[in-house]
């Protein structure tokens, strides 16, 4: 159980995302995004670096990765899935952001978040013949339903979707699959928690910095700026997947993938609670049902992922 609820804590941070920058100033969507990476994700890899030069200073074996070789068998070296990994990282952004402008936050929203579980257990079902189970099954669609209910809610006048627009909302969606399975293959091979994301997020880090360098990034030198990134950066980013590393190390990543729906769950109640939104009966509709298909997955022995067979 702790495992599930490390990951709707995570959840519940990044779900703080919204209301943080709708308190925050204006800034685009890709020098926020660079901020967040670069220092959530800095953050994430020194804090992987201390707690492994602590461990090895203390003589008790703490490392970030376990000897190559030791487990089951790995087709790929560490350093291919980190890069694969950070990768996932870094396109997941752009992505998210380009389907929400071309299609509205609500629908872009829908199309992300809901298919990133339906990718991230087919992909781990494939590669590691992994089925996540019925109940995951089931909860999947009850919580998708409830986000497609609540997007329906907010966004009923938004014309049609455009094609390109879902495509990038899909490539978000494979991103988070992507950056998802390479921290569970990490884990998989004796990696740390903090270790597997502090390298993934930490490598996404480095190359955020030239990238937010090529934005307009003058809203970081205000205090209310500051504020927003330091949030985004050290609770919505590092704190979030520190606690969403620690999930992942006992469940399934398609179970994990559901259980991070408690995010837009979040930001619906914030949005509510201290931006003064108002829903509509179909919006609470919409936050029920997800709301229903996460307990399902959390109270009913959430899958635990199976054991690292030696070799």
């Amino acid at each position: 159980m702790r495992f599930v609820v490390a990951v709707l804590l995570a959840s519940v941070c990044f779900g703080t995302t919204g209301t943080a920058q709708a308190l925050g100033p204006d800034a685009s969507a890709a020098s926020v995004g660079a901020a967040r990476i670069l220092i959530g994700g800095g953050a994430l890899g020194l804090l992987a670096l201390a707690l492994h030069f602590a461990g090895r200073r203390r003589g008790t074996g703490t490392s970030t990765a376990s000897t190559p070789g030791v487990g089951t068998r790995h087709p790929l070296p560490s350093w291919v899935v980190v890069a694969i990994g950070a990768a996932g990282v870094l396109a997941y952004q752009p992505a998210f952001f380009a389907g929400t402008a071309t299609n509205g936050v609500a629908v872009g929203t829908v199309v992300a978040l809901g298919s990133a579980p339906v990718i991230t257990g087919a992909v781990d079902w494939m590669l590691r013949r992994r089925y996540p189970g019925h109940r995951w099954l089931v909860a999947t669609a009850i919580a998708t339903a409830g986000v497609a209910i609540l997007a329906t809610a907010t966004d009923a006048g938004h014309a049609a979707a455009d094609p390109l627009g879902l495509l990038a909302s899909l490539g978000a969606g494979a991103s988070y699959a992507v950056y998802t399975l390479a921290a569970k293959a990490l884990l998989d091979r004796g990696w740390t928690p903090t270790g597997s994301m502090g390298a993934l997020f930490g490598t996404a880090a480095v190359v955020s910095a030239p990238m937010l360098a090529m934005t307009d990034a003058a809203w970081l030198a205000t205090g209310p700026g500051l504020a927003m990134a330091l949030w985004l950066g050290l609770v919505a980013t590092t704190l979030a997947y520190v606690l969403f590393g620690a999930g992942l190390r006992g469940l399934a990543p398609a179970t994990v993938s559901t259980l991070t729906l408690a995010e837009p769950l979040t930001a619906g109640i914030l949005g509510v609670a201290v931006l003064g939104e108002t829903l509509t009966a179909g919006g609470v509709l919409g936050l029920v049902v997800l709301a229903a298909g996460i307990v399902v997955l959390a109270t009913g022995g959430a899958r635990r992922a199976p054991a690292v067979v030696a070799a």
